[in-house]
């Protein structure tokens, strides 16, 4: 089992920053991808971003490049994801999860957190 704890989130205005943490535990070893995806209200789940846990290889979503980065922090086991010139549009609840593979972290995840909301005001 793997536990995903979420902190962060809440309320910035439109063009602000913001960041999400997702500090895993449990059985770690078994992560193969780690990132988050999101649940805009009356629309399908949409990846945002992962990495792999055991390598550098990071993927963000074409639409999110430039505004949204993900990083971790290996010393303190946490996973961050960085927002940057917030949009109303990126209002959703945003969850960590892990999963095999990158393709399916949004629908076939392994774990999931238990989702932060995020409310971009205009």
């Amino acid at each position: 089992q793997v536990q995903l704890v979420q902190s962060g989130g809440g309320l910035v205005q439109a063009g602000g920053s913001l960041r999400l943490s997702c500090a895993p535990s449990g059985r770690t070893f078994d992560i193969q991808v780690i990132g988050w995806f999101r649940q805009r209200s009356g629309r399908d789940s949409e990846f945002v971003a992962a990495m792999k846990w055991n390598g550098n290889e990071i993927y963000v979503a074409a639409a999110l490049e430039g505004r949204f980065t993900i990083s971790r922090d290996s010393a303190k086991n946490i996973l961050y994801l960085q927002m940057h010139d917030s949009e109303p549009e990126d209002t959703a609840v945003y969850y960590c999860a892990t999963a095999r593979t990158v393709d399916t972290l949004k629908s076939e995840y392994d774990y999931r957190g238990p989702g932060t909301q995020v409310t971009v005001s205009s």
